[in-house]
């Protein structure tokens, strides 16, 4: 049985085949799964930030800065479904940004900061004296 399906209906294009896996008791010798045989989507962000510094007068600069993540704004999908008895089993139902962590108690970052999330753009502004 293959461990994958290409689903267009799913996040990614793709999901884990529910029927590579048996639950209960099997006959025979089994062959277990490797480690890390399974894995999720890989990640692909480009990160971009310019700097410009202007001299006001011998001791005033300016300086701005623009930081852009995920610039090209391409989808990074979560880990999949672990749960065999699960409807959504194989299936990525969150953004990697999100799955990551979302601050506070449960800990991780704000999903705006994290890799993964959707493109966002920084704006500072600092005079240096």
């Amino acid at each position: 049985m293959p461990l994958y399906i290409d689903d267009p209906a799913v996040a990614g294009g793709r999901r884990i085949n529910r029927a590579a896996f048996a639950t209960g008791i099997l006959d025979g010798p089994q062959d277990p799964l490797g480690y890390n045989a399974l894995r999720g989507f890989g990640v692909s962000q480009f990160d971009l930030a310019l700097r410009r510094e202007f001299k006001l007068n011998q001791r005033l600069n300016l300086q701005f800065k623009v930081e852009c993540f995920n610039l090209f704004n391409h989808p990074n999908f979560g880990d999949p479904v672990n749960v065999l008895s699960s409807n959504l089993f194989g299936q990525s139902t969150q953004m990697l940004g999100r799955s990551l962590g979302s601050g506070g108690i449960n800990g991780g970052l704000i999903p705006l900061y994290q890799i993964g999330g959707p493109r966002s753009t920084q704006l500072a502004l600092k005079i240096q004296f």
